[in-house]
């Protein structure tokens, strides 16, 4: 608009510029090089007059001026009107083949550099979205004629003889009421949106169909577009209840090294539009899917004014829409904007409303870049025997007793050839087999040569010479190991021949063959038996009293004797406490003289015996006299 300043205009471009830095990704192409920004490119179509309805015959509250620039009546001032100007504007006489060959064509060649590029369409109910990206068998909309455009483009950037093999799927889904629906198979529930390590945008579990012309693109997508949610409203009889998203994605391989790979996606989008219940009549489901339309519409604007205002965080997870839309703004998409809107007054308030949303969209900022990465190609394995998988080591340890036996002690000659021995360095098998193969080779060279082997191709040839030195003086000293072994079995052998009483009486220094080795038993664990003290003691003071010892063996307990032979089984569960009649009696004689002559402090050392029975006992003693009998198990005493 002409009001706005200039200087403000700078401030939200820099702004946007900003927020556009913050969110954008390096290039995948060159790291360190930053993508250039492409601001979202914002087109104007109004559609003509409807027949039949009121306010034919009134003049239009929109008018073009040119091909990028409108005005439209001022509601605050009729005697003023409000200027916008867009990248493009087409007026009522425009075709279809106008407004894709001017503002969605210029796009799909991005995609063949494996950059993502976006459609949407936005605008009020009845203005004209679904026509403007289906359009009619006559007129076809932009997604045909994008389609259409786009197939040929791979036909001929993918043929024979072109470095890049290239491949088309496709995608249809609707947001209905915030839940994300597979058109092309709705029996798939409500679907999640999810978001790699890249920050790309995906659905998992969303169909994806290859098309290779334009017949299979209308076998797939005429079925789904009938599967889409539509109702009649006063406005329109058959107005969308829903977002509908289709996404197209071309992939591309390169045929020749490096083996690049590359991926593009294109998002056309058809948003539902915002309404008006007082004038749609809208009443039960109507109203709850206006409420989740408008709602949503409401966050992607929310979304702009962040974008614009440069704000440290974007709403992109409030909606599902914004949240699918996180690519196209603001994000790495090149983005248009169709923006309907109907020249009737009765939509004046409408028209405005997505004007400035236009208005506010054009100062977001993308950054597109190339999705590009690298394929190793997989080649043909190289056939090898299984010796020269392992190794020389490896193979040595695999070969069987018998081939062992076989043969003289003395060191193996050097192989005449790499296939019967390989180097240390191709004991790798898990390696690429190109490199694999490339190694071999090197080493039938080497071996042709004289070489004992590649030990260390990066080695100074000093150092590799005296590292070849080391390793043949520990391959004799090996040898020569084995051999005294081998000698010293030999003789242990003839040994046992001459003299086989001599066996367990040979020198314990002498080497024995590994098949002779006794294996020992470890002796079983001693036991310790823990007796008390009194009874010690009392052992001590009559010897020839008898000790007993109780044990337990699981239910069964053996109560042994020292002086008897045979353990006496009693079948009971529980322990039994069995004292010798005299340290019983002089248990109980030391506790009758603590109770006729100890003092509470004293009876408080009795087991079960407490501050309140202390006293208790030395009150009955001074009424009653000293006690009589003590009773050690129950602590309890009597008086005659």
């Amino acid at each position: 608009m002409d009001a706005v300043g200039t200087a403000q205009r700078r401030r939200r471009e820099m702004a946007a510029a900003i927020s556009g830095a913050g969110r954008c990704r390096l290039s995948k192409a060159g790291a360190g090089r930053r993508p250039p920004p492409a601001r979202v490119r914002v087109a104007v179509r109004l559609r003509p007059f409807v027949d039949g309805t009121d306010g034919a015959g009134d003049p239009p509250c929109v008018r073009g001026l040119d091909s990028c620039s409108l005005e439209i009546a001022n509601w605050r001032n009729h005697q003023e009107t409000l200027k916008y100007q867009f990248d493009a504007f087409y007026g009522e006489k425009s075709s279809q083949q106008d407004i894709y060959a001017g503002s969605v064509q210029p796009i799909l060649r991005h995609l063949l550099e494996g950059q993502n590029a976006s459609v949407l369409a936005y605008g009020p109910t009845g203005a004209g979205k679904t026509h403007t990206m289906l359009g009619s068998p006559e007129q076809p909309g932009v997604i045909p004629r994008a389609l259409m455009d786009l197939l040929q483009l791979t036909r001929e950037e993918g043929g024979e003889g072109r470095p890049w093999a290239l491949s088309v799927t496709m995608s249809y889904l609707e947001i209905y009421q915030e839940k994300v629906l597979d058109l092309l198979d709705p029996a798939s529930g409500d679907l999640v949106i999810r978001e790699d390590c890249r920050g790309n945008i995906l659905i998992p579990g969303l169909t994806q169909k290859p098309i290779t012309s334009f017949a299979d693109f209308e076998r797939h997508f005429l079925p789904a577009s009938r599967n889409r949610t539509v109702g009649a409203t006063r406005l329109n009889q058959r107005s969308s209840r829903s977002h509908a998203v289709l996404l197209v994605k071309v992939d591309q391989r390169e045929r020749l090294a490096p083996f690049r790979q590359r991926e593009g996606k294109l998002y056309l989008i058809d948003l539902a539009g915002s309404e008006d219940n007082r004038r749609t009549g809208n009443k039960g489901l109507r109203l709850k899917e206006s409420g989740a339309i408008n709602s949503s519409l409401f966050v992607l604007g929310k979304v702009v004014d962040a974008l614009n205002q440069g704000l440290p965080r974007v709403p992109y997870r409030d909606s599902k829409l914004t949240r699918l839309l996180q690519d196209s703004l603001g994000g790495s998409a090149h983005s248009i904007l169709i923006a309907n809107i109907a020249p009737e007054r009765r939509f004046y308030l409408d028209t405005v409303s997505a004007l400035n949303f236009a208005a506010r969209s054009k100062e977001v900022v993308n950054r597109p870049f190339t999705n590009e990465s690298l394929q190793l190609r997989v080649l043909a394995p190289v056939k090898l025997s299984q010796k020269e998988l392992l190794g020389p080591s490896e193979a040595k340890r695999a070969r069987s007793p018998e081939e062992e036996g076989i043969g003289s002690p003395e060191p193996p000659a050097a192989p005449a050839s790499a296939s019967q021995e390989l180097s240390p360095l191709q004991k790798l098998s898990s390696m690429d087999p190109a490199v694999l193969e490339r190694l071999l080779s090197l080493d039938r060279l080497l071996g042709s040569q004289g070489s004992q082997g590649t030990h260390g191709l990066n080695t100074p040839r000093r150092e590799r010479m005296v590292l070849m030195k080391t390793m043949e003086e520990k391959d004799l000293e090996i040898e020569r190991l084995k051999m005294k072994q081998k000698e010293l079995e030999a003789k242990v052998l003839a040994q046992e021949a001459v003299d086989p009483k001599d066996k367990e009486n040979s020198s314990p220094t002498m080497l024995r063959p590994l098949a002779c080795r006794t294996v020992t038993i470890a002796k079983p664990l001693k036991k310790a038996v823990v007796m008390p003290l009194q009874l010690i003691q009392e052992q001590v003071a009559s010897p020839s009293a008898e000790i007993h010892i109780l044990k337990k063996r699981g239910r069964k307990r053996k109560l042994e004797s020292l002086d008897a032979s045979e353990p006496e089984e009693k079948a009971e569960d529980c322990w039994e406490l069995q004292i010798s009649p005299e340290l019983l009696a002089h248990g109980r004689q030391k506790i009758l003289d603590l109770l006729n002559e100890g003092s509470a402090r004293d009876l408080r050392s009795l087991q079960r015996i407490g501050q309140k029975k202390a006293q208790l006992i030395v009150g009955w003693r001074e009424l009653h006299g000293p006690f009589s009998q003590a009773n050690i198990l129950g602590l309890a005493a009597s008086q005659r």
